[in-house]
């Protein structure tokens, strides 16, 4: 793998993670489409602390609220006088929401781990699943409705917005586009059902990193450039921190529907491609 592949392959991962296109649709399609060998599970595992570790970095202030009024309700578990109502702190009951949405694809992708590693090689199930994602991101603008924001959410938020990122696990389905558009139909404002879906997704990436990690550990480190894996990282951070800042601001004023006709027309052509190749 090139420097430039290495850089437009980790502005790609950390960009569309959040830009509700499916991350995961276009690190397989655009390979597929261009000719590249696979990045490998060594740069994969790089590319995703990249994009980690810029989620942690541009919400440090809001992850450091929730940890402390986590650990404070932890404490108040033992010491009655201290204990603390989940109603009552923001952060906690943020914090509480995360979780809970975080679970049913966690369950889900764990128990059927194989069977999407193997959907996941396949360029023709992310092409007509990013209709799907237009689909939702459609729908969505045209029901909810811009009403709640996030200290209005409720455990049903919670659990509906968690159920929907389980389809995400597909290739080509967006993680961001699935639980924005839940929250949509929830009628949560759209900077706030962002907001949400971006925290959310901190979990679930952390714990994918871990598979990842597990799995090298068992398999290997791929002879990979080491410039390869810097370029990738860096670029995975920086294009995470930037598009989150981006897309927070764009979506106060503007709708996800330019986002779903994207997912059109890139599904399309990949469709066009591979039927060309056959």
């Amino acid at each position: 793998m090139t420097i430039i592949q290495s850089i437009i392959l980790g502005l790609i991962q950390g960009a569309t993670e959040f830009i509700p296109v499916s991350s995961s649709g276009h690190l397989i399609l655009i390979p597929w489409l261009l000719g590249w060998e696979s990045p490998g599970l060594t740069f994969t595992v790089i590319v995703h602390i990249g994009t980690v570790s810029g989620i942690l970095i541009f919400f440090y202030r809001e992850w450091l609220d929730m940890i402390t009024s986590l650990l404070r309700w932890i404490g108040g578990l033992f010491s009655p006088e201290k204990r603390v109502s989940i109603d009552e702190d923001e952060n906690l009951r943020l914090i509480m929401l995360i979780i809970l949405g975080t679970i049913p694809a966690a369950v889900i992708g764990g128990l059927f781990q194989s069977f999407f590693e193997e959907v996941f090689q396949v360029p023709l199930v992310a092409a007509l699943m990013l209709l799907v994602t237009a689909a939702l991101l459609f729908s969505s603008e045209r029901i909810g409705k811009q009403m709640r924001r996030i200290p209005e959410m409720i455990w049903k938020d919670g659990a509906i917005i968690g159920l929907m990122q389980v389809l995400a696990i597909f290739p080509g389905v967006s993680r961001s586009g699935a639980t924005i558009a839940a929250a949509r139909f929830r009628n949560i404002r759209r900077e706030d059902a962002a907001r949400f879906s971006f925290l959310l997704s901190a979990p679930l990436i952390i714990g994918t990193g871990i598979v990842l990690i597990i799995e090298l550990a068992a398999n290997g480190i791929e002879p990979v450039a080491v410039g390869s894996l810097v370029a990738g990282f860096i670029t995975a951070l920086a294009s995470t921190y930037f598009v989150i800042k981006w897309l927070l601001n764009y979506l106060r004023t503007r709708s996800t529907n330019p986002f779903a006709i994207y997912c059109i027309v890139a599904s399309l052509i990949s469709l066009a491609v591979y039927f060309f190749r056959r």
